[in-house]
């Protein structure tokens, strides 16, 4: 692994909300009483079941020693200054983005996003961050992103790539058309709104079979997105797979084009294989990266994926999948690596360059 140059522009950090009462301030006078009654202030909701000290939620340096992984201003503060980074964007995943209950969760969302702004953003000038919207009311998400629209310091807004529908479907169009008039991205991030078993056949008993069954989970929303011509309708849209894995790519891609070929008649809007709405408008954060053992395979995969503007860099902050600063894949060009690093978030996210 290699250490990024300074200058990179991170596209995924994950701050953590500690626990209801630190959303208390940024509720209105209904929702506040309202969740005080029920006494839902005192949980996290913390979307990840992993346990608290696990890989997959914290590495140890990065741990603060009070609160949960994430939850710390001045410890994400000193990763950004070990690393050089220009800017960081960050994802809050919680709970109340896929309550049940529209009105509740359009609520919590919007109480993350008055905290994440009071409390992050205006403390480190180098944050930026992503809209957390109601997931199971594309409407109300798209209110919220209205709501925000004239804070240029979020940049994207965030789903979850296993959602209560396939991402493509057009009850979300509401809330794609709210992005891409504003300049936003659509982040997507590993995860389920848990209104569907995360894999084909049913509900997993163990941690390993949720992690692995991920890239099915993107794989899925990539077909819908391409398939139902979201790209079409919003041709100025980027969606950004976050801890997707890579790799998994090259194989998605040959298999939309060639059933593409056969079916093609179904979905007389799309007027180029699939790859090539893949390559205009998705992109992948590095983090966790599933590489090759050696140089040679990841140029092969690359050559496969056929861009060199997909990729994105990212630490995955506060998750443990690289040791120190070694955050990229070794074997890279230099000019890809400043693609990875800077150029390809800037045409990602407009309002990064703004």
């Amino acid at each position: 692994m290699a250490t990024p140059s300074p200058g990179a522009i991170d596209c995924d950090v994950h701050i953590t909300v500690p626990d209801g009462r630190v959303l208390l301030p940024h509720l209105d006078e209904y929702w506040r009483e309202h969740i005080l009654a029920r006494g839902l202030e005192r949980e996290s909701y913390e979307i990840s079941a992993y346990p608290l000290n696990a890989p997959a939620n914290v590495r140890p340096d990065w741990k603060p020693a009070k609160g949960p992984p994430g939850s710390d201003p001045a410890m994400l503060s000193a990763m950004l200054d070990a690393f050089g980074t220009r800017q960081a964007i960050c994802n809050v995943l919680h709970g109340g983005q896929i309550v049940f209950s529209e009105d509740m969760g359009a609520a919590w969302c919007r109480a993350i996003n008055n905290w994440v702004a009071a409390e992050w953003l205006d403390r480190d000038p180098r944050l930026r961050a992503s809209i957390a919207v109601p997931l199971h009311s594309p409407e109300l998400a798209a209110r919220e992103v209205e709501r925000l629209a004239g804070d240029r310091r979020f940049v994207s807004v965030l789903l979850l790539a296993m959602a209560e529908m396939p991402l493509g479907r057009r009850p979300y169009w509401p809330l794609y058309r709210a992005a891409e008039r504003h300049g936003l991205a659509i982040a997507v991030h590993a995860g389920s709104a848990f209104r569907h078993a995360p894999t084909s056949t049913g509900w997993p008993s163990y941690y390993i079979e949720d992690v692995v069954v991920q890239s099915s989970g993107f794989a899925a929303a990539l077909a819908s997105l391409i398939a139902e011509g979201v790209f079409v309708e919003f041709p100025n849209l980027k969606v950004v797979f976050l801890e997707s894995g890579v790799t998994w790519l090259p194989s998605t891609l040959w298999r939309l084009n060639k059933t593409w070929r056969g079916v093609r008649a179904e979905v007389p809007w799309l007027d180029r294989p699939p790859a090539a709405y893949v390559r205009d408008h998705i992109r992948l954060t590095m983090q966790p990266f599933d590489a090759p053992p050696a140089a040679a395979q990841l140029d092969a995969i690359l050559a496969q994926i056929g861009s060199d503007e997909m990729l994105l860099f990212a630490t995955d902050y506060p998750h443990w999948h690289f040791e120190g600063t070694d955050a990229l894949p070794d074997g890279l060009a230099p000019a890809l690596t400043r693609k990875i690093l800077v150029d390809n978030a800037l045409n990602t996210y407009p309002r990064l360059a703004a």
